[in-house]
């Protein structure tokens, strides 16, 4: 399902947060194998496919220096996750060789409204393509199957995997193909461009019930666990053996590493766990264990949520 996957375990190796999330982003699963469109890795014809020690040696020179990686980032705000997921891509994109990235996050508009946007258009040795990013985290059910992609929710519950995938297959991916886009892709010498997705991503499975994944997943989907806020102190108790602390929101993607002296203490997590508000956001930990030189890395990671979790009916699909 991705064309990298003999560098599957590079991401683990780079010291540098952006670049560990870049590389994430390139060479990480798709969170589904099936999809209402067609799913297409937005590098499959880059020439890194053909040469994958390219695209390594590429992510460890940013390693050694990631400058330009942070002046890119630091030309726009970016503040939701989703956002700075497209970003990466995009950064990507235009130094990737055999990809000329035409337009991102092109807007379509008919008499002055915006009809929505086209989040990459891109030309290749396989043609002119549209293609729609997403990145997501969704929490499977405790009591039912997980079958259903309605039953899977995103941590704050006002997101859920069916309507993401009704937003992207009814609205998102047509837009490229209606009249009211011809005049923005013809400004790029478009005539029409392929429709396809790419989706990101963990799915989280509760604890210490079980479920199923949702219809379509991938089978190497990347995944978690979570569990209610009255449950974390019977989960640690039985927990494998490293260091449990929390990731900020920024820092969700990637498998984490963390130096030896930003390791938390166990008094400092049960300070954490017991300030945390009755109703506070949905929290992503995850447990550390001892690496080489020095540092700790992520060895599995959990949602930890609220005991009235969730709160209430999901409403939109947008992180």
């Amino acid at each position: 399902m991705t064309p990298f996957a003999s560098l599957a375990d590079l991401p683990q190796q780079l010291h540098q947060p952006v670049v560990r999330d870049l590389a994430w982003v390139l060479l990480s699963p798709p969170m589904l194998s099936t999809t209402p469109w067609p799913q297409r890795h937005p590098l499959s014809a880059s020439h890194w496919r053909r040469s994958p020690g390219a695209l390594a040696d590429w992510l460890l020179r940013l390693d050694r220096d990631s400058s330009t990686l942070a002046n890119w980032l630091a030309q726009s705000s970016v503040r939701r996750l989703g956002l700075y997921y497209e970003r990466l891509w995009q950064f990507a994109l235009q130094a990737a060789p055999g990809i000329e990235l035409l337009a991102a996050n092109l807007p379509i508009r008919q008499n002055g409204h915006t009809l929505g946007e086209l989040d990459l258009l891109l030309r290749d040795d396989e043609g002119e393509h549209h293609l729609e990013l997403a990145v997501k985290l969704y929490l499977g059910p405790e009591s039912s199957s997980g079958e259903l992609p309605v039953q899977w929710l995103g941590p704050g519950s006002h997101d859920r995997l069916d309507i993401k995938l009704d937003h992207l297959s009814q609205h998102q991916l047509p837009l490229s193909a209606r009249g009211e886009a011809r005049a923005a892709l013809a400004e790029l010498d478009l005539a029409e461009a392929k429709a396809a997705l790419w989706i990101g991503g963990y799915l989280f499975y509760p604890w210490p019930q079980q479920c199923s994944a949702p219809l379509g997943a991938n089978p190497q989907h990347l995944r978690g666990r979570w569990l209610h806020r009255s449950d974390w102190p019977r989960f640690v108790a039985q927990s494998t053996e490293g260091c449990w602390q929390p990731l900020p929101r920024p820092a969700w993607l990637a498998p984490a590493r963390v130096e030896t002296s930003e390791l938390w203490s166990t008094e400092t997590l049960q300070d954490w766990f017991e300030a945390l508000p009755p109703e506070t956001n949905a929290q992503l930990l995850v447990r550390l264990q001892a690496g080489s030189q020095g540092a700790w890395r992520e060895a599995e990671r959990v949602f930890l949520v609220s005991d009235q979790w969730p709160a209430q009916p999901p409403e939109q699909a947008d992180t």
